[in-house]
């Protein structure tokens, strides 16, 4: 079993960066987003993993931030629950009166330091001077994230203070940019990446509007059974029953294209599965299948 060494340091850009755009484009200052209560878990937008095909075209990237999310209702800052974050006053003087949605950091690797900063009932200026808020998006904003997120760029730079940032979004068209940015993101020590549909108007609860996406492990497994399709996949391959040289059975039912349900791997042949963990028992979480193995 082997984990690939699957980043995006905040600003390695050999990829393309979103034009900033205009004012007028943006509708002025005027159109940052409209008054919206303190937001709970219940009405924040929240990721689903990603699937495993998905057109990155559709989406802008940015680094999964390892730190506390907390929303600036203009006023009063708040940790996911709806329960204040205790900021100290000079902090919270330095944020607009725009609604805010973002990430307490420190930086990678460092969540559990972070956490504990912020959680203090009496906040030390100390630990303070240290957490950026990294914002990612616009409560009740208007128009699409692309609009959102250019206007967060232009509100954090009329801030002049450079512990409030703009999470950095990219474009990034192929499946296999993505890849490496996982990649470089991870070996540097990052969790993953976060992938916002850039069309998408501002939403709430769990949506594929925005997908997180995290390194995968790969193994292999011997075909073992057939499991038969239904519905759209009736008279096809629904999924194959495989076991691993561990012993362990489960199901591969997704990962396949029409053409491998209609001509499956063949009992006995080994195939390559991705997933994301393993569950108390030792089978794997969210398995998919890769490819069917073959040696060189």
């Amino acid at each position: 079993m082997q984990k690939p060494n699957l980043s995006l340091p905040r600003r390695s850009f050999a990829l393309k960066m979103l034009t900033f755009g205009t004012l007028g484009a943006l509708g002025g200052l005027g159109g940052f987003a409209r008054p919206v209560s303190a937001k709970t878990g219940a009405d924040l937008l929240l990721a689903t993993n990603a699937p495993a095909k998905f057109n990155p075209a559709d989406y802008l990237v940015s680094e999964k931030l390892d730190g506390v999310r907390a929303i600036w209702d203009g006023s009063v800052l708040k940790f996911r629950s709806g329960r204040p974050v205790a900021a100290p006053a000079w902090f919270l003087a330095k944020l607009p009166k725009t609604p805010l949605d973002g990430e307490l950091w420190l930086g990678r690797g460092r969540f559990d330091e972070v956490s504990g900063m912020v959680r203090k009932s009496q906040p030390a200026d100390a630990d303070w001077q240290q957490i950026n808020y990294i914002l990612f998006e616009l409560p009740g904003g208007e128009g699409d994230f692309t609009a959102r997120y250019n206007r967060i760029r232009l509100l954090t730079r009329g801030t002049a203070w450079d512990r409030l940032q703009p999470a950095v979004q990219v474009r990034i068209p192929t499946r296999e940019g993505v890849q490496s940015e996982l990649k470089r993101v991870v070996a540097a020590g990052g969790e993953g990446l976060m992938l916002h549909r850039a069309s998408s108007p501002y939403v709430t609860g769990r949506s594929d509007a925005l997908l997180k996406l995290k390194p995968v492990a790969d193994a292999e497994a011997e075909v073992v059974g057939y499991i038969a399709g239904k519905g759209k996949f009736d008279g096809m391959l629904g999924a194959l029953e495989v076991k691993t040289e561990g012993g362990q059975r489960f199901r591969l039912g997704t990962g396949f294209s029409d053409e491998q349900r209609k001509t499956p791997p063949a009992i006995g042949s080994t195939v390559t599965y991705t997933y994301r963990d393993l569950t108390p028992s030792g089978k794997p979480r969210f398995a998919s299948f890769l490819r069917e193995f073959k040696e060189p």
